[in-house]
């Protein structure tokens, strides 16, 4: 009886991973339009602070970053550009230091209804030798 040299094997596995992400115009929800999420406008208004973790969590940044000063305004602009929505950073600026609450609870809203509108296609293939 002859030893086996070669072992069985699964083959080549190949992941294909497609997002498609909205992009472009203005922010999906007014900077006023705090009824549309109720949960985001209660906790916005009583803890805009605990709201700013789970942004930042939601945005792929640590929970503690909105601890330093100015990671308001930073997350903000990452969502603008990241989504390409129209504006400056002047208008982020004035937005996140005249209405912090209500920016707050805006930016929650957009990654909500971003992160909703993600579509992810998988496709694996198995070939065997």
């Amino acid at each position: 009886m002859e030893p086996s040299l070669t072992q069985p094997g699964l083959g080549i596995t190949t992941t294909t991973i497609t997002t498609i992400t909205q992009t472009g115009g203005g922010w999906s929800t007014g900077l006023f339009d705090i009824c549309g999420d109720k949960t985001t406008c209660i906790l916005g208004a009583l803890v805009p602070c605990c709201l700013e973790m789970s942004l930042a969590h939601q945005y792929g940044e640590s929970v503690c970053l909105p601890f330093l000063p100015g990671s308001t305004f930073a997350i903000r602009v990452g969502i603008r550009e990241r989504y390409k929505i129209r504006g400056s950073v002047c208008e982020d600026w004035t937005t996140v230091y005249c209405c912090y609450p209500l920016a707050v609870c805006q930016m929650n809203r957009e990654i909500k209804r971003r992160m909703k509108s993600r579509t992810y296609q998988v496709s694996t293939a198995l070939e065997c030798s």
